[in-house]
C-alpha cells in the first residue's frame, strides 16, 4: 500500500484503550529513563566533590552511559523483533531502575563508572523498544504529533530530575536522588496488564536468516540513520548535559535558580517536541527539522550569551524548544525509514550507535570550559554540530505517512 493511501476502519474502544496504553507505556518508559540520566546532571559538582575527583572525570560516567547504548539497543531490539515489545521492555526498565539504585549505593568512583556503563546498556534498549511499540500504535495521520509527545518523554525526565534536585538534593544529597530513580520499575505493572503488542509486529515476524538479511541489504539506510543520530545527539547533550553546571559555575546561580531555569527549558522542549512533530505532519519531515535547527543556531547568543536572568529565562526556553521540536520528528521519521520486520533493532541500534558517535560531547565541553569560558566551550562546540546537523537532515532519505501494516487502522473521520 502506498504511503498516501489509507483504508479507514472504525475502531472498538478496545483498540482505541490500546492506542492509549501503548503511547502511555513508550512516553512513561522513555520520561523515566531520562530521569535516571539527568539525576547526575543536576549533582555533578558534589558527586566530584564527595568522590575526590574533577568535573571532566564525572562527565567521563555521562560519556560511558552514552557509550554503552547501543549494546541495549542490539540486546533488547533484537528480543523485541522476535518476541515481542512488551516482554522486553518490562525487563529493560526493571534494569535500568535497579542500577539507578545501586548508583546511589557505590562506594567510590570506580564502582560508580562502572554501574553508569551498566545503565547506558538500559538506557539505550528503552528507547527502540517503546517508540516501535508506539508507532506502530497508531495511526499514520497523527504519527508526527504523537512522535512529538514520544520523544519529548527524554524532556519531561530532564523536568523531574530538576524538580526533584530542587526539593531533594539541598537537603539530603545526591545519593537520595538515585533511591528514587528505582520507582520506575513500578511501570513494569501497567505494561503488563494495559498494553498489547501492535499487529504491525504480528504481521512483520520472520525467521532469523531473513531477518539479518534484510538488516544487511539496509546498510547503507543504517549508516545514514547513525550519521543523523550522531549530530542530533550532539545537539542534544551538547545544549543540555553542561548547561546546569555552566549557570552554577560560571554564573554562580544557586542548585535552586538552575533547577528552576532547567525546568523552564524543558517546558519549551515539550511544547517545541509536540509542535514541530505536528508541523512535521503538514509539510515533511526533514523541512520541519532543518527549520527548528537553523532557528536553534541563531538563538545560540541568547542562549549562553547574555546575562539579564529574564533573557537567561528565555533563551533557555526558545534553545529547547528548537532542539527538542527537531528530536520530536526523529520517533516517526526513523522508524518510517526503517524495514519493516527490523523495527524494533534498527533504528534502535543506529540511534544508539549515534550516542555512542557523540558521547564524547559533555567530556568534549567540559575540558574546554576548563581551559576557557563555559559560554564559548558551549557556543564552539554547537556552532560546528548544528551547521552539519542541518545538511546532514536536509539530504537525506523521507518516508512521511508510510504504512506500517497492509490494512492501516484509521479513526473514521
Amino acid at each position: 500500500m502506498s504511503a498516501g493511501s489509507e483504508t479507514f476502519v472504525q475502531l472498538s474502544a478496545a483498540e482505541k484503550a490500546n492506542q492509549r496504553n501503548a503511547v502511555l507505556a513508550g512516553f512513561l518508559g522513555w520520561t523515566l529513563d531520562a530521569f535516571d540520566f539527568f539525576i547526575l546532571v543536576m549533582c555533578m559538582e558534589s558527586v566530584a566533590r564527595d568522590f575526590n575527583r574533577s568535573i571532566p572525570e564525572i562527565a567521563l560516567t555521562l560519556t560511558a552511559s552514552l557509550a554503552m547504548r547501543p549494546v541495549g539497543a542490539l540486546i533488547f531490539g533484537v528480543m523485541a523483533d522476535h518476541y515481542g515489545r512488551r516482554l522486553p521492555l518490562m525487563l529493560n526498565i526493571i534494569f535500568y531502575s535497579f542500577i539507578a539504585v545501586l548508583s546511589g549505593l557505590a562506594p567510590n568512583y570506580e564502582v560508580f563508572l562502572v554501574l553508569r556503563l551498566l545503565y547506558g546498556i538500559g538506557m539505550g534498549g528503552e528507547w527502540g523498544v517503546g517508540a516501535s511499540l508506539t508507532m506502530e500504535s497508531i495511526p499514520p495521520k497523527w504519527r508526527g504529533v504523537f512522535s512529538g509527545l514520544l520523544q519529548e518523554g527524554y524532556a519531561c525526565g530532564y523536568l523531574l530530575a530538576a524538580a526533584v534536585a530542587f526539593y531533594v538534593y539541598p537537603r539530603f544529597g545526591w545519593r537520595p536522588m538515585f533511591f528514587i530513580g528505582g520507582l520506575p520499575a513500578l511501570l513494569t505493572l501497567f505494561i503488563r496488564a494495559k498494553v498489547k503488542e501492535p499487529a504491525a509486529w504480528h504481521e512483520s515476524r520472520t525467521d532469523w536468516s531473513s531477518y539479518w538479511r534484510q538488516i544487511a541489504g539496509n546498510w547503507k539506510r543504517f549508516l545514514y540513520l547513525v550519521l543523523l543520530m550522531m549530530f542530533m545527539n550532539g545537539m542534544s547533550h551538547g545544549t543540555q548535559d553542561l548547561y546546569p553546571t555552566f549557570l552554577k559555575k560560571q554564573l554562580h546561580f544557586s542548585v535552586q535558580l538552575t533547577s528552576v531555569i532547567t525546568i523552564v527549558s524543558m517546558i519549551g522542549a515539550l511544547i517545541g517536541g509536540i509542535t514541530v512533530g505536528l508541523y512535521s505532519d503538514r509539510i515533511g519531515r526533514r523541512r520541519a527539522m532543518v527549520t527548528a535547527v537553523a532557528a536553534a543556531f541563531c538563538l545560540i547568543p541568547l542562549w549562553v550569551g547574555v546575562r539579564s536572568l529574564p533573557l537567561i529565562f528565555l533563551g533557555a526556553f526558545l534553545m529547547q524548544f528548537m532542539i527538542q521540536g527537531a528530536w520530536g520528528v526523529i520517533p516517526a521519521h526513523i522508524n518510517e525509514l526503517a524495514p519493516s520486520s527490523s523495527r524494533g533493532f534498527f533504528p534502535g541500534f543506529a540511534y544508539q550507535t549515534g550516542v555512542l558517535l557523540a558521547s564524547s560531547i559533555s567530556y568534549i565541553e567540559a575540558r574546554m570550559g576548563e581551559s576557557m569560558s563555559y559560554q564559548h566551550a558551549l557556543t564552539y562546540s554547537m556552532v560546528v554540530v548544528m551547521i552539519i546537523a542541518a545538511f546532514v537532515i536536509g539530504f537525506g532519505p523521507e518516508r512521511k505517512g508510510v504504512h506500517f501494516v497492509k490494512e492501516q487502522l484509521v479513526e473514521a473521520r
